[in-house]
C-alpha cells in the first residue's frame, strides 16, 4: 500500500505529460467545392478528411472558384489558430504558393481561390497540383501539415496560352556597349556662303568709316614702335579667333574647339590690354 501511495503521483504526472504531448490541431466538419462562374453545371462538392486526402484529382477550370470551409480544432474543440493555410505545390519543382484561411474565432474558417489567382508557375503545371492543410498556432500542441486533395489545373483551349516570363533578378548583366551620336552636320553651303558674303560685305564697309571719320594711318609706326609685341599679337589672336572659328565649322569638334578658344582669348586679353593702354597714353598726349 506504502508503495502504491508513493507511486501513484508519478503515474498521474506521467498520464497528464502523456495526454499534453498527444495533443495536436485537427478539423472537422470540411467541404470543398468547384463552382463554374456563369453556371452550376459541372459542379464539385466534396467532404475532406484530416485522416487521408481524397482518391481522385479534383478538376480546377479556367473559370472556376474553389472553395473550402472547415472548422479548426485544438483537441477536438474549435479553436482560432494562428496560421491556416491552404498550400498548393507543383511535385515536379517543388514551387508552393499558400492561401490564408480567413477564421473566426470559433475556428470556422474558408478560404476562396479563383484560377486567376494562381502563380503562372502553378497556372501552367502539367501534373496535379498537391493541396495540404496547414493549422498550427503556438503552444505545445503539434501543428497539422498534411496533403488533403490533389487540383488537376485545366486550362481553356480557347484562351490565350499563359507565358512565363522571367522575372528581373539583380545579379551579372550582358556588357552594354555605348552608341553615341554621330556628330552635328555643317548646314547647307548656300546658307554658309550668304552669311561668309554678309561677312566680307563688312570690310569695304570698315574702311569707308575710316575714310569718313579721318582714321590716322601715320600713327601705325610710332604705335609699333612703342608697343610691338601688344599691338602684334593682338592682332595675331584676333586672326586666330577667326581661323579657330573656321576650323570648328571644317571639323573640328566641340571639345578640340573650346580649348583652343581658352588660348586665343587669354592672348587676346593680356596684348589687348598691353595696345590700347599705348593708345591711350598718346591720345593723352594729344596725338589723334
Amino acid at each position: 500500500m506504502r508503495f502504491l501511495r508513493s507511486f501513484a503521483p508519478s503515474l498521474l504526472l506521467l498520464a497528464a505529460g502523456a495526454a499534453q504531448a498527444a495533443s495536436s490541431w485537427g478539423f472537422d466538419d470540411a467541404t470543398l467545392s468547384v463552382t463554374a462562374k456563369k453556371s452550376t453545371s459541372g459542379s464539385v462538392k466534396e467532404k475532406l478528411s484530416e485522416k487521408a486526402p481524397l482518391s481522385k484529382p479534383v478538376a480546377f477550370g479556367g473559370s472556376d472558384t474553389l472553395k473550402i470551409i472547415l472548422t479548426a480544432q485544438e483537441n477536438g474543440k474549435g479553436k482560432r489558430p494562428h496560421q491556416a493555410f491552404l498550400v498548393l505545390q507543383e511535385p515536379d519543382s517543388g514551387l508552393e504558393a499558400p492561401f490564408p484561411f480567413t477564421v473566426k474565432e470559433n475556428g470556422k474558417a474558408t478560404v476562396d481561390i479563383k484560377h486567376s489567382d494562381l502563380p503562372v508557375q502553378l497556372a501552367i503545371a502539367s501534373s496535379p497540383l498537391k493541396a495540404s492543410l496547414v493549422l498550427a498556432s503556438f503552444g505545445s500542441s503539434e501543428g497539422y501539415n498534411k496533403p488533403v486533395f490533389d487540383l488537376e489545373v485545366k486550362r481553356d483551349p480557347a484562351a490565350a496560352p499563359i507565358v512565363y516570363e522571367k522575372p528581373l533578378r539583380y545579379g551579372k548583366r550582358e556588357e552594354i556597349h555605348h552608341i553615341f551620336r554621330a556628330d552635328a552636320k555643317s548646314p547647307p553651303k548656300v546658307i554658309s556662303l550668304f552669311f561668309v558674303l554678309a561677312v566680307l560685305g563688312t570690310i569695304p564697309a570698315l574702311f569707308i568709316g575710316w575714310f569718313v571719320l579721318g582714321a590716322n594711318v601715320s600713327h601705325l609706326p610710332k604705335a609699333l614702335a612703342d608697343a610691338p609685341v601688344a599691338h602684334g599679337v593682338f592682332f595675331g589672336s584676333i586672326v586666330a579667333m577667326e581661323g579657330v572659328f573656321y576650323m570648328y565649322y571644317l571639323s573640328w569638334n566641340l571639345f578640340q574647339t573650346l580649348p583652343v578658344i581658352g588660348l586665343v582669348g587669354v592672348a587676346t586679353f593680356l596684348s589687348g590690354t598691353k595696345a590700347l593702354g599705348e593708345v591711350q597714353s598718346r591720345r593723352l598726349a594729344g596725338e589723334r
